[in-house]
């Protein structure tokens, strides 16, 4: 089968089942899985679906995921991508700023960009108080549990610190973003704390790469109006109707956002 007819069959497919796995494809198809892959691949890079691991969904159809990734893996997947969102989110940040910082890989390339030292920051990131103290930067922690996938300090201790502030800008990373569902996390736990933060921050930023995009997690932190998006990409361009998204550019790593 030539590669046009295997595009054409794989998004019929899809049309009318929503989701598809690359064995299923790669029967159908009488092709190779390795040939499904590449398929799926471009056909994602040229925004006709949402390739996903083991397969594919179309685009709007958002893939459940319950399963978290420890931080070591995480600080391995799009590390450009998040650098660059990093240093697009750290020159939002200006020197009156009151700002929160939730825990994750990609807000953590927020805090490597964070040049503004008459700023404050307070953050429930282990990782990343560390940072910001050995910048010299004026930093409160969250006091609380220590959880050990994400390196986030959760736990009543920790909802019950945030209460008392009010932040100008706060800085999320998401699992998952949903037309419908929001913004999403595995974890119930780090979900309290981030929809407190979130709901206290006059602001909210979510820090994401392209890949977070129509998945959906066990647990809505926030709704996606309430968000503003920096990512890397934006395929699917519904979620331009619900809220704000920022793109940055990869290749130049240096460039004015």
């Amino acid at each position: 089968m030539l590669m046009e007819e295997r595009y054409t069959k794989i998004l019929q497919i899809l049309d009318e089942r929503k989701a598809v796995t690359v064995t299923e494809l790669a029967s159908v198809l009488d092709s190779s899985e390795s040939t499904v892959r590449r398929d799926l691949a471009a056909l994602d890079e040229i925004g006709r679906l949402k390739k996903v691991h083991g397969g594919a969904t179309s685009l709007g159809t958002s893939a459940f995921v319950s399963s978290e990734n420890d931080v070591n893996y995480k600080k391995q997947q799009f590390s450009e991508e998040k650098q660059a969102i990093g240093i697009a989110a750290a020159r939002l940040i200006t020197s009156k700023d009151f700002i929160y910082i939730d825990a994750g890989t990609t807000t953590e390339a927020l805090v490597d960009a964070i040049t503004e030292k008459e700023a404050v920051y307070v953050t429930n990131g282990l990782i990343h108080a560390q940072k910001l103290m050995r910048k010299g930067m004026k930093t409160y922690v969250l006091e609380g549990r220590l959880r050990e996938e994400t390196e986030a300090i959760v736990g009543p201790e920790a909802l019950h610190s945030l209460q008392k502030y009010h932040f100008t800008l706060g800085f999320f990373g998401a699992n998952g973003i949903d037309y419908d569902e929001g913004f999403t996390t595995p974890d119930v736990g780090e979900a309290l704390i981030k929809r407190e933060a979130f709901e206290r921050s006059q602001i909210a930023y979510v820090l994401t790469d392209a890949s977070k995009f129509n998945q959906i997690t066990p647990v809505t932190f926030g709704a996606l109006e309430d968000g503003r998006i920096i990512t890397n990409h934006l395929q699917d361009v519904r979620y331009k109707k619900k809220t704000e998204i920022m793109e940055v550019e990869t290749n130049d790593l240096h460039s004015d956002f």
